[in-house]
C-alpha cells in the first residue's frame, strides 16, 4: 500500500532557516517571552489569560478558530524543568482553555497536545507550550487537502473576544 503525500515545498525554507538558527543558538528572541511580559491580556497581543506561572494566548497561525497555546511564563523547553506549581497551573490553564473553547465554539471535539522538540513538530521548541484547539466532524475540507490552505472564518481579534468572554471566572475550572 503506497503512502500518499501532499507536497508542501514552501515549508522547506522555513524549516531550514529555523534549524540553522536553532543550531547557532539564535532564536531572534523568544516571541513567547515577549508575550509573557506584555502586560495584561489584550486583543492586540492575543493573550487571553495570565496566571501566576502560566498564560494562554491565541495561536497566531491557527489550525482552527479558537486555537490556543498554554505555556509557562518562564522560558523553558522541557517538561521536567517545570516546578510543581508551574506544572499544576499549566494543566489547570489547559483545562480552562478547553472549557472556554467548548463554551465559545461548541466543537465536536478538541485536540490537545505538545510538540516537544523541533523534530516533533515544535515551531518554537525552546519555550514549552501546549496546543488546545477545537475540532468539528468534517473540518478538513478540499482547501486544506488540495491547496494546502486553511480557511479561517473569523479574525483573531473576534476569536480573542469570544474566548475571553467564555474563560472560566477567576481563570480556574469550576469557579
Amino acid at each position: 500500500m503506497p503512502l500518499e503525500q501532499l507536497w508542501a515545498g514552501w515549508r522547506h525554507a522555513y524549516v531550514q532557516t529555523a534549524t540553522e538558527d536553532e543550531r547557532r543558538g539564535d532564536d531572534g528572541g523568544c516571541v513567547f517571552c515577549r508575550l509573557a511580559g506584555s502586560g495584561p491580556p489584550s486583543a492586540e497581543t492575543g493573550v487571553v489569560w495570565r496566571g501566576d506561572a502560566t498564560f494562554a494566548v491565541l495561536n497566531a497561525y491557527p489550525y482552527a478558530s479558537g486555537h490556543m497555546l498554554v505555556l509557562p511564563l518562564r522560558h523553558l523547553a522541557e517538561l521536567e524543568e517545570l516546578t510543581d506549581a508551574e506544572s499544576a497551573e499549566l494543566w489547570e490553564a489547559a483545562r480552562a482553555a478547553a472549557a472556554a473553547i467548548t463554551a465559545a465554539y461548541a466543537p465536536d471535539g478538541l485536540n490537545m497536545g505538545a510538540n516537544l522538540g523541533r523534530a516533533a513538530g515544535a515551531g518554537i521548541p525552546r519555550h514549552l507550550h501546549l496546543h488546545v484547539l477545537p475540532r468539528w466532524s468534517g473540518d478538513t475540507n478540499f482547501m486544506t487537502s488540495v491547496a494546502g490552505v486553511r480557511v479561517m472564518p473569523e479574525p483573531l481579534e473576534a476569536a480573542w473576544y469570544r474566548i475571553t468572554s467564555a474563560w472560566p471566572a477567576g481563570g480556574r475550572v469550576g469557579e
